[in-house]
């Protein structure tokens, strides 16, 4: 894996956090159990049930992996460090779609903790890329595989 710094916001780092917990504590303990129960069904070379424990035991591994390496190279986005004159990481913008005339409203976060469906997008993304940088009034052009979008930032806070 890639040594990129991961931004996260304090939510998103502690979310990250108890999901690890969780993996390791609980979820680990269930899926040895399964594996422990298949196990006495029978010959192993046809039993079912214990390959699917199995493959659910390297899923949980590989999430772990995974959770680990985020955290070790989080970045997070200090809630003192995010100004409200230019966007940056971690702000709250107000987005006026010039074509469909409607608001958004958009939190940038890191990739790890983006959730379009909640508001929250992607430093990343098309919409999170041209808006970086930009101030309160400007027009943005963002472009994506859907064609080309104009937006004007109304707004932008903590």
């Amino acid at each position: 894996m890639s040594e990129k710094e991961i931004l996260l916001t304090k939510e998103g780092y502690k979310k990250l956090e108890d999901e690890l917990d969780f993996l390791k504590t609980i979820r680990r303990k269930e899926v040895a159990d399964k594996i422990k129960v298949a196990r006495g069904f029978g010959d192993l070379s046809e039993n079912a049930e214990y390959d699917e424990a199995k493959n659910e035991q390297a899923q949980v591994e590989d999430r772990i992996l995974v959770l680990e390496h985020m955290l070790i190279n989080a970045k997070i986005i200090e809630e003192s460090n995010i100004k409200t004159d230019v966007v940056v990481a971690g702000c709250t913008i107000i987005l006026k779609d010039l074509e469909e005339d409607i608001e958004e409203e958009y939190t940038i976060v890191g990739s790890a903790e983006a959730d379009p469906f909640n508001g929250k997008i992607s430093n990343e993304s098309p919409v999170g890329k041209a808006c970086l940088g930009r101030k309160k009034g400007e027009k943005v052009t963002v472009q994506t595989n859907g064609g080309s979008f104009e937006y004007e930032i109304l707004d932008i806070k903590r």
